[in-house]
């Protein structure tokens, strides 16, 4: 889809469907009182020589990006949709805008890519009326960050055969602009990734991604870390089959990492970005890790295998240690990790815990900035006593009936190495059940590309900073 600005007046676009959110730029229009009656927040009214789509708008960036999304849904023949910029609203134009262009892309999403015959035609054109061109910019970045998130829902989307470990190398090799590596895990020595990935025919690979542009500074380096189980059964400690059938998401956190680095490289940020991706099945089998065997992590440490399916937080280990070896300075992971973070914050908010304070609230504020809603939780040194094990140096869980997440997150932090570390819980929000009444709708949100674009581009700006 391609965004557009234009001072024009609507009526000039030529457009299939003109949208405006309801209120009184839809009246100007020519939108009857109570248009607005049908579900889904939108109504189709014939108004002119286009249909008028009257949207209802929560006047915030979240229901802006949900009007847009709406009106682009509502324009089911394809063809251009015009929106009616509502200069009324209490937010500055440039966000107006930013949010209009992100919330189109995001709704032209189409998820039944996998079916035999051709998806409906999407619209092509989306053009906000009634804004300088001077904001052309800001519309083109918006819709650049809404196409990555939306190749990270397809990968989430995507069935577990066809993006295997091997079938997610293969399309994160593909992002242009970036250098990729794959790793075989078992002999790169990672030895809890490759014990994991040994329960499948499927090849336990570490991918990594490099953004490397010329002149970027030595210091910082980011590392973003997606937990990447591209089918997750539960070992032997198999899933009941309410939660198996969602598992094809358990790579959410790796999709993320990709569409992340797609749009960073893209916007040519001058700053050094790596991707690190361990990749595997959890699947049981003869060869599946099974409850009390002792694994040894690439970092060295032992560890106790009291749940098989606590298996992203052991994969996550040997991919952190490596990201630090690597020559990481600042890191975050994102991982669909615990179904205690879904239950106690819903399908909204991801979770983030560090071990350091400030970038903790850094990584927060960038999520709560792009539309990835994050929330602080923490991290005391007692939560240590919880993962003890009596014949080896960790447990992979606590056995205890609390703070599932926490101890997640504590276990984790043993292998974050020196400087700023956060981790993101994102189970909750990385695939939808049911239809929040947002711009994303049921399925797969791209949750946490937002927030990783937003991360890496205010961290560049203050290394740009510093470095004047």
């Amino acid at each position: 889809m391609k965004i557009e600005v234009t001072a024009a007046d609507p009526s000039a676009i030529g457009a299939d469907l003109v949208a405006a959110g309801a209120g009184p730029r839809a009246s100007e229009l020519g939108a009857p009182d109570r248009a607005l009656t049908e579900g889904g927040g939108v109504a189709v009214v014939y108004a002119g020589s286009a249909p008028l789509a009257v949207v209802a708008v929560e006047p915030d960036l979240d229901g802006l990006r949900t009007a847009a999304a709406r009106a682009v849904r509502a324009c089911r023949n394809g063809g251009t949709v015009a929106w009616a910029l509502d200069v009324s609203l209490p937010l500055p134009v440039d966000e107006h805008v930013r949010a209009l262009a992100e919330g189109a892309v995001i709704g032209s999403y189409e998820s039944r890519r996998w079916r035999s015959s051709e998806p409906p035609r999407g619209v092509e054109r989306f053009v906000i009326c009634g804004c300088e061109d001077a904001l052309g910019p800001v519309a083109d970045r918006a819709a650049l960050i809404g196409r990555w998130t939306n190749a990270a829902r397809e990968l989430v989307d995507a069935p577990p055969n066809l993006v295997s470990p091997a079938g997610l190398a293969e399309r994160a090799a593909a992002v242009p602009r970036l250098h990729t590596e794959v790793i075989n895990a078992t002999e790169a020595g990672l030895s809890a990734l490759a014990a994991v990935g040994g329960s499948s025919p499927a090849e336990p690979l570490l991918i990594v991604l490099r953004h490397e542009p010329p002149g970027a500074p030595e210091r910082p380096r980011l590392t973003f870390v997606g937990k990447s189980v591209t089918f997750d059964t539960g070992g032997y400690f198999l899933k009941p089959q309410t939660d198996i059938v969602r598992q094809k998401a358990d790579m959410a956190g790796g999709a993320a990492v990709v569409g992340a680095l797609g749009a960073i490289a893209e916007l040519g940020l001058p700053l050094s970005v790596t991707g690190v991706l361990p990749a595997c099945e959890n699947m049981l089998s003869g060869s599946a890790i099974r409850p009390t065997d002792v694994i040894t992590t690439a970092a060295g440490l032992t560890v106790e295998v009291t749940n098989p399916d606590a298996e992203g937080r052991l994969i996550l280990a040997d991919a952190l240690w490596w990201a630090r070896r690597d020559g990481a300075t600042h890191v975050v992971d994102l991982a669909t990790l615990t179904g205690a973070m879904r239950a106690g914050m819903g399908d909204m908010y991801g979770g983030v815990f560090a071990n350091d304070e400030s970038w903790r609230d850094a990584v927060v504020d960038a999520g709560n900035a792009s539309g990835d809603l994050a929330w602080p939780w923490p991290l005391h040194p007692r939560y240590r006593t919880l993962i003890d094990s009596t014949v080896a140096d960790l447990r992979n869980t606590a056995g205890k009936s609390f703070g599932y997440a926490i101890v997640a997150a504590t276990f984790l932090q043993q292998f974050a190495g020196e400087g700023p570390w956060a981790h993101v819980d994102m189970l909750g929000t990385a695939l939808l059940d049911e239809d929040r009444g947002d711009a994303f709708g049921r399925g797969a949100t791209g949750y946490g590309v937002r927030m990783l674009v937003e991360l890496a581009a205010r961290l560049s700006a203050a290394a740009s900073f510093d470095a004047e």
